[in-house]
């Protein structure tokens, strides 16, 4: 009889309808490094929080909800591949139930000199849901705190590899709202043979009562909010570049 593995849980939520194909049981990890300006979960920063799950405590959980969550599970943070072990170990858990596996994770713990967690863990995912903060790194450096290139290496490896991968990309007024990055962005997609879908995500400030709540100043007081037709202006922006690019 194997040791049990626990993982650190932020929440967990069911029937959540933005993390991924369907109605999915979406399982918060508690933990993440990033500290990207638009974050609307800063309580899941810290890795010093304790709420211990164990594989089984979450799969049973799934079980009481199955009914609903039939398009499957969705690991997301903080940071899921801060906890690489207890989430390939969920995963290969669900994918033995044949539940529909996804990971929502920025890449930032990609290390391509090292892939063997990584090759374990994409073995029982389904979907990759990647979160690419900001297309230029010095520009990724001032809204998250970290350099891209390891976000933007895992992209490469998920295409080479040919895992199925959902690109999110939050656009913020007066930051990645703008003309050039999201061109850059829409450029770099067309490298990548991967990608299933695309989310461009209005940036919102609904978050403001958390960082309030935590003593926590808001990097981005005074940034409206992202209008629906600034969110269809950037993706036009990204799906011109990417179809260019395709057709050259």
């Amino acid at each position: 009889m194997t040791d049990k593995i626990y993982g650190n849980i932020h929440s967990i939520e069911s029937c959540g309808t933005v993390d991924g194909p369907g109605l999915r049981f979406v399982v918060f990890t508690q933990g993440c490094p990033l500290r990207c300006q638009y974050c609307h979960n800063p309580d899941s920063w810290s890795f010093d929080e304790n709420k211990k799950m164990s594989v089984e405590d979450i799969l049973d959980e799934y079980e009481g909800v199955k009914e609903f969550c039939h398009g499957g599970m969705t690991v997301t943070g903080g940071e899921p591949m801060a906890q690489m072990d207890f989430v390939t170990e969920l995963f290969r858990r669900a994918r033995e139930k044949d539940i529909h596996t996804a990971l929502d994770t920025s890449g930032i713990y990609f290390n391509k000199d090292n892939t063997t967690k990584v090759d374990e863990l994409l073995k029982y995912t389904s979907l990759v849901l990647l979160d690419i903060k900001h297309i230029d790194d010095e520009e990724h450096k001032k809204l998250t705190g970290h350099s891209n290139k390891r976000i933007l290496e895992f992209a490469r490896y998920l295409s080479d590899k040919r895992i199925p991968m959902w690109v999110r990309h939050v656009v913020v007024p007066g930051i990645t709202f703008n003309e050039k990055y999201l061109t850059q962005l829409g450029e770099f997609l067309a490298t990548l043979k991967n990608i299933k879908a695309l989310d461009v995500l209005p940036y919102h400030d609904m978050a403001i009562p958390k960082y309030e709540n935590l003593g926590i100043e808001y990097p981005l007081k005074g940034v409206p909010p992202l209008t629906k037709v600034q969110a269809m202006e950037a993706r036009n922006i990204i799906f011109k570049a990417y179809k260019n690019s395709i057709k050259e």
